[in-house]
């Protein structure tokens, strides 16, 4: 059992599911915290019952703190995590700040679990649309050998912040009236539209978002020899991204067998009879934790290959669910070494 838990960035949206989350699974700390910017802090919030005031987040104020559960901008993790370990503090960081830190462990529970137990100071929790993919791969990967993926994403506009699903909303209300509005979160209208761009430039025409899936695939798989090609496109839904993956590996698999290797793996979902119309939709995996898979078939364009649609909610397993597991895997081990 941890003694002091502080949550950071505990007013935000994911905050605000990491709170419900540690509360409904019944997270096993005796003492939490809260913590946001000087914006939210002295407001109050209720958490099992008790009503707490949210303190600013500062680097002197992880005191007696034994476990943090970060969720904030990037910046912020630069700036403020390293006090946390300084304190003596275990983090696990959602941002997308240190995940490939060569000395940060980069988790996904159900995939590379033995990482976060070595781990010294800050764990990383994967990138939203690496995490679903990678929950996918690791079946496969571990029975075939994953040689090349190629992945196209249609990424939810919750993946933007509260003012991603605001354009979204808003824009969509000023369209259908006519009316003209004012994108804050996006470059172009994302009403009736979707946006081949998500994230930065980076190298060779990718986006920052594509080489996160490249790099943290590698990363958390543990082999630098996976091809990743992918492309990340913003669409009109509130919530949950979509994935379009297409799978070479090192033996054939057919979608009988890769079926059955889907069903088996933790945290994974099988929806897939397409003669019914079953399938993953954003519209029926929001608010879940599972990773939901269908559409299973033959690539018909090579011997090996596999082709599927993979839907999650972001915002939970992409986000909160993710770092929260991260928690109760530690507490868990903490409670068997110290039995």
């Amino acid at each position: 059992m941890f003694q002091t838990v502080a949550l950071v960035g505990a007013t935000g949206a994911v905050g605000r599911i990491m709170r419900q989350l540690l509360e409904e699974r019944d997270f096993p700390a005796r003492e939490f915290r809260f913590l946001a910017s000087a914006r939210s802090a002295g407001t109050t919030l209720t958490f099992k019952g008790k009503q707490y005031t949210v303190e600013e987040l500062r680097k002197d104020v992880f005191a007696g703190v034994d476990l943090v559960i970060s969720t904030t901008p990037d910046d912020t993790a630069r700036d403020f995590l390293p006090a946390a370990v300084e304190a003596g503090a275990t983090v696990i960081d959602e941002s997308g700040y240190w995940r490939m830190n060569e000395s940060v462990a980069l988790v996904i529970p159900e995939v590379n679990p033995q990482a976060a137990l070595d781990a010294q100071g800050i764990i990383a929790s994967p990138n939203c649309s690496t995490t679903q993919m990678v929950m996918a791969l690791k079946p496969l990967h571990d029975a075939a050998r994953v040689r090349r993926v190629v992945v196209s994403t249609y990424q939810a506009t919750s993946g933007a912040g509260v003012q991603g699903n605001a354009d979204l909303t808003d824009g969509t209300r000023a369209h259908l009236e006519g009316q003209p509005y004012d994108y804050q979160a996006f470059s172009h209208p994302i009403a009736f539209n979707c946006i081949p761009q998500i994230g930065r430039e980076k190298e060779e025409g990718y986006t920052s978002e594509e080489m996160k899936m490249v790099y943290e695939t590698r990363k958390i798989l543990g082999d630098d020899s996976i091809l990743v090609s992918p492309t990340c496109v913003r669409i009109p839904v509130a919530n949950c991204h979509s994935e379009s993956i297409i799978v070479e590996t090192e033996q054939p698999v057919s979608p009988e067998d890769a079926r059955r290797l889907f069903e088996e793996f933790p945290g994974i979902t099988v929806v897939d009879d397409l003669a019914n119309g079953a399938y993953p939709l954003p519209s029926t995996c929001d608010g879940s934790d599972e990773v939901f898979i269908g559409r299973i078939r033959r690539d018909l364009s090579h011997p090996n290959g596999l082709n599927f649609w993979c839907v999650s909610d972001n915002l939970r397993k992409g986000a909160a669910t993710n770092a929260v597991q991260i928690a109760e895997l530690l507490a868990k081990h903490r409670s068997a070494a110290t039995a």
